[in-house]
């Protein structure tokens, strides 16, 4: 690597090495056929790298979004990779999305909205929130949609969900956040009306008035997902229908969690009960 591509790349992997255990619902699951689960694999692996390098603290702003624009050019075909595991994800959802014809927007996307995180840190409305959920999740369901061959039909309700799926992922992670990034997608507004404030997250449990913000994100969470119910219905796949449905059943299960339990104090998961559940339920979708 010569030095200006050496000022590009950086000197380091960030990566985490967290992998799909580490996430709340299947990726890339065996309900997928065997035939798509790489190219599944090689997109989650893509998404996984380029958050951490927008959630690292060892880049600067302007780093991060170097580094991101980088791998947005060798999706795009443009740069050629570094011999390197971060890089490489790249390389591989490059080649998958040139080998299944899914649109490259499904992973340019997500750069759009870390490149936004590295730069913003609060947020004034639930538009904006939405906004930023177009960008940061809305694109996962739209590759497994694409992938699949499924119709555009199938969009809606799939935005609908991947946004329930952010703003989930937002509450549980509220606390650590703003302590580990100083991150806050709580709209700003909504904390003032309540009197409370970003710094009453980390008291280590949740006040009133924090936990009727948390109720009002809930509430609009509810909404999306009973538009996501439509998604198992839509989709023509007989295996991507059961993943939906699980992962529907799923959303629904942890944001009702999250109405009882305390984000604050320690992360709310689903338990093993409630993933059986959720599979017994999505069975039906397949009668």
């Amino acid at each position: 690597m010569n030095t200006d591509e050496r000022n590009v790349w950086g000197s380091e992997d960030v990566s985490s090495g967290k992998d799909a255990g580490d996430e709340n619902f299947p990726v890339g699951s065996l309900l997928i056929s065997r035939r798509l689960r790489p190219h599944v694999h090689a997109y989650y692996d893509f998404a996984r790298v380029i958050d951490d390098i927008v959630d690292t603290d060892r880049l600067d702003a302007d780093a991060k979004i170097t580094r991101l624009n980088a791998m947005e050019d060798v999706v795009l075909g443009k740069r050629t990779a570094p011999q390197r595991p971060d890089a490489q994800t790249a390389v591989r959802v490059g080649r998958t999305l040139a080998q299944t014809g899914v649109p490259t927007d499904t992973a340019t996307d997500l750069i759009v909205a870390f490149r936004q995180d590295a730069v913003k840190n609060r947020y004034d409305t639930w538009e904006e929130l939405e906004e930023y959920c177009r960008y940061s999740a809305n694109p996962v369901g739209r590759f497994l949609l694409e992938l699949h061959g499924e119709s555009a039909g199938t969009f809606a309700a799939s935005d609908a969900l991947c946004t329930a799926l952010q703003v989930i992922n937002h509450l549980q992670d509220c606390a650590g956040d703003l302590r580990d990034l100083d991150r806050c997608y709580l709209p700003q507004p909504w904390l003032a009306r309540e009197g409370v404030t970003v710094d009453d997250l980390r008291h280590g449990y949740t006040l009133p008035g924090m936990r009727r913000v948390f109720n009002a994100l809930l509430d609009r969470v509810d909404e999306l997902n009973r538009h996501a119910s439509l998604l198992p219905g839509l989709i023509r796949d007989r295996r991507m229908r059961m993943e939906a449905a699980v992962i529907v059943n799923l959303s629904k299960r942890l944001a009702q969690r999250l109405r009882v339990e305390d984000p604050i104090a320690g992360r709310v998961k689903l338990s093993r009960m409630d993933v059986a559940r959720a599979v017994a339920g999505a069975v039906r979708t397949l009668v």
